[in-house]
């Protein structure tokens, strides 16, 4: 019963730390005022996280649980391109509805530190790239691909916090860039195999998602075809 009744504790108190961070996004929160928040007194945050650091690395964790519960409910449309596009926007849109929380998660650094939690989305990234590597998508390693599109959705997203007003055209238009220059279309538009696969993956309605999908299989079929 004494260890549900921490467990308890320690819950309220990261709920208490993240009201005051959704309240007031981006400026600092008192460790005294969380715990009047849950009515415990400091020793007692103390003694759950060990330091104010620790707190805040709980609440970065709450963060990543909430931004890959809104990607978990993104139906995957087949296509690892058209993916990263999803994941992207996805991105973007919990970074605006959610900044207090998304400036802890990918904005405030510390060198040499890089949240445990932070894995979890790059994963999920590097596992689209790497199907897009084995469909001969993509013209740079993709390990490299998905760094490039992380750092680039971050930068957008904290561009659109910091002005706190959202630009959809600069989202797209950057993240139409990062697919061009992972995939190649800005350059090797000489290869209409691979041009066929990124203009069929960037406008899924046009098929329909069942026809994309078989579409881009073919295409990649034949692409393994050539180059063997």
């Amino acid at each position: 019963m004494a260890e549900h009744a921490g467990g308890d504790t320690r819950q309220r108190l990261i709920a208490a730390a993240v009201d005051l961070i959704a309240a007031t996004p981006g400026e600092d929160f008192s460790l005294r005022a969380v715990c009047d928040a849950v009515g415990v007194k400091l020793p007692t945050l103390y003694h759950f996280f060990g330091s104010k650091q620790g707190l805040v690395d709980a609440v970065v964790e709450h963060g990543f649980d909430l931004y890959l519960g809104g990607k978990a409910a993104t139906e995957s449309s087949g296509d690892p391109i058209q993916d990263i596009r999803a994941g992207w926007d996805v991105h973007v849109a919990f970074g605006l509805a959610n900044p207090g929380f998304y400036t802890l998660m990918y904005g405030k650094v510390r060198p040499g530190h890089s949240p445990a939690a932070q894995a979890r989305p790059s994963e999920i990234l590097r596992a689209l790239t790497a199907r897009a590597a084995a469909q001969h998508r993509l013209v740079v390693p993709s390990e490299q691909a998905a760094a490039h599109v992380l750092v680039a959705n971050i930068g957008v997203t904290l561009r659109q916090i910091v002005l706190a007003t959202p630009d959809p055209a600069l989202s797209a238009a950057v993240r139409e860039g990062v697919i061009a220059a992972i995939t190649g279309t800005g350059t090797l538009r000489d290869d209409p195999l691979a041009a066929a696969m990124e203009i069929a993956a960037a406008h899924p309605d046009v098929l329909g998602r069942t026809q994309t999908t078989l579409l881009i299989e073919w295409l990649t079929a034949l692409a393994e075809r050539r180059s063997g």
